[in-house]
């Protein structure tokens, strides 16, 4: 399958020499973190899991306990991060997102915001495979009113498919949204639920421009006046992923180096979920959007040798 990302599969691959250079890397005192970093960030994810794999039939050894014992802090987060099968990626994402004490919200959003219908389904699976539990089930269990309702729709995983956009649909959804919410004293917030939850990404865009015509402003900002809190914040995912993936996620990984203190679990999820999918796309966004290339941005941002796999995963400057 054709994809946009910094990492794809590396040739020649030779699993167990790699399983062996990790070994030596991490055995005995100290931990020669260049090679380890060298070599997950270089592999894509299907290769990971092959010399996974290898270093237990080598070793008898795990080779994620063993980078948990050998390394700390953001590096190792990163590491393990990479290790993990992309299609459990987001499921474990979202597990931890709702576990324990409070929820993060941000994550929910960031996830189901931006996956395709068939990623969703996909997650749903894994999640009930890994987990034995229902996502839904979870996820209504820690939110509530219409951000837990927007929640649910994009759970479904029901949009229509793109096929043709009507016209007249176009013109109907658009006023539906000027009625519920300019010019409504207070919002219908369930016709903006419905209509960004459930239409095509084409037939959304058509309705965006054609809200604009009608209204004068942009969908962005109705939805800023007249909505607040996480139903906002997942709302105005919603469409900037309609708009453009890459933008959103080049946006996502802007805020989280931009100003005091990094987001490190934002800009690691992002990093290492887009790296083999659309990262070409988002750096491209990211210069275009915000004077600077990713790559300086890490470079600033971060240091050591988890500055080093960042700026490897990200695959260059755009400078």
């Amino acid at each position: 399958q054709y994809t946009r990302g910094t990492v794809t599969a590396f040739a020649p691959f030779d699993a167990r020499a790699d399983a062996e250079a990790l070994r030596k890397a991490m055995k005995g005192m100290g931990t020669d973190e260049e090679t380890v970093l060298k070599i997950l960030t270089t592999r894509n994810n299907a290769q990971r899991q092959e010399i996974a794999s290898a270093f237990k039939t080598l070793f008898g050894r795990d080779l994620v306990d063993d980078l948990k014992s050998e390394l700390t802090g953001k590096f190792e987060t990163l590491m393990v991060s990479l290790m993990r099968p992309a299609y459990i990626f987001d499921a474990h994402a979202l597990k931890h997102a709702i576990k324990g004490a409070g929820t993060n919200e941000k994550v929910l959003t960031e996830i189901l915001a931006s996956r395709t219908p068939a990623e969703v389904q996909n997650i749903k699976q894994v999640y009930q495979q890994e987990y034995e539990a229902d996502l839904e089930d979870k996820i209504t269990g820690e939110t509530t009113g219409h951000f837990q309702r927007l929640l649910v729709v994009l759970l479904q995983a029901n949009r229509d498919p793109d096929v043709g956009v009507d016209e007249a649909l176009v013109e109907h959804d658009a006023q539906v949204l000027f009625r519920a919410g300019e010019l409504k004293w207070g919002t219908d917030e369930e016709k903006f639920i419905t209509i960004l939850g459930t239409r095509s990404v084409s037939h959304l865009r058509r309705v965006f421009d054609k809200y604009m015509t009608i209204s004068g402003f942009q969908i962005e900002e109705t939805i800023d006046r007249e909505t607040s809190g996480d139903l906002e914040k997942l709302l105005l995912a919603v469409v900037k992923c309609i708009r453009s993936v890459p933008a959103y996620f080049a946006e996502t990984l802007y805020y989280s180096m931009k100003g005091a203190g990094t987001d490190d679990d934002t800009l690691i999820r992002v990093m290492v979920s887009r790296s083999e999918v659309d990262l070409l796309d988002i750096r491209r966004e990211f210069r275009k959007n915000f004077a600077k290339s990713l790559y300086q941005m890490i470079q600033k941002d971060t240091s050591g040798d988890y500055r080093k796999a960042l700026l490897l995963l990200c695959g260059g400057d755009d400078d």
